[in-house]
């Protein structure tokens, strides 16, 4: 059941799944595999994760409620996929929220269980899901006092052209968060977790989806993606500061969270 862990590569500049020969090509390729995993990603998420994942969100809007609990604040759930994050942050937000993502699927998904969540109960502020590029938004710049992203980041095609996208809808003094799968460090727990994530999840996650290319390509951009103080060194340089770092679940995942600077 050990498997050693594989030789740290240089990480990428962007996510590449198999074949994809530009960053136009993986992000077409990416939006692809979303579209069509998109009827059982909900189940996927929450039976590959051992039901962590709502843990997860829930954890990231408890660290962000400082500005949700602001009356004025603007909120985008970046790369929100059927909207799981972005509902966790509505709850605890008293101001609005908007989601974005470029599979059409994901957020006709999301807005089939925006319109469940807000039957029968009084009106409220509707999350506003919007269909675009992360790397294109069509907002403003400074719109935005917090971005998020929820396990999407990690599918952009170009990361520091993610980060300064980021930064650009940002007001002055704005919070980026960005939660992320990582790989635990070497040892038991971190080969037991490498062995059910490139051998177990891969199958049944095929199983279930129809699309076993999906959950082949998950562990694999796992692996290339930035390490956590990789992650950090990144957001640095491209015009963060004060980035913290918060790894849970052994070291699986991480949030990080960073502050918009003038410069």
């Amino acid at each position: 059941m050990t498997e050693a862990a594989v030789p740290r590569k240089e990480p990428s500049k962007g996510t590449r799944p198999a074949g994809a020969l530009s960053e136009s090509d993986a992000s077409r390729k990416v939006r692809e595999m979303f579209t069509q995993i998109a009827p059982r990603y909900d189940l996927l998420n929450h039976i590959l994760s051992l039901q962590m994942d709502r843990m997860w969100r829930s954890r990231t809007a408890n660290v962000l409620r400082p500005i949700l609990e602001r009356a004025d604040a603007r909120i985008l759930d970046l790369c929100c996929g059927t909207g799981d994050l972005a509902f966790a942050l509505e709850r605890r937000a008293k101001g609005r929220v908007w989601g974005v993502d470029f599979a059409h699927t994901m957020l006709v998904r999301a807005k089939e269980k925006s319109f469940i969540k807000m039957k029968g109960a009084e009106p409220n502020r509707p999350i506003l899901f919007v269909e675009s590029d992360a790397l294109r938004l069509p907002f403003a710049d400074g719109a935005f006092d917090l971005v998020t992203a929820a396990f999407g980041f990690r599918n952009l095609a170009n990361y520091e052209a993610g980060l300064l996208e980021i930064r650009r809808v940002l007001k002055e003094d704005g919070t980026i968060a960005i939660l992320e799968f990582t790989e635990p460090k070497p040892g038991w727990f971190g080969d037991l977790y490498r062995w059910y994530f490139r051998t177990v999840l891969p199958r049944l996650g095929g199983l279930i989806s129809g699309d076993q290319a999906a959950y082949t390509y998950l562990p694999k951009s796992v692996a290339r993606f930035f390490r956590p103080e990789e992650l950090r060194e990144s957001m640095l340089k491209n015009g963060y500061e004060g980035v913290a770092v918060r790894v849970w679940t052994g070291g699986t995942v991480a949030l990080h969270t960073g502050v918009k600077t003038g410069v």
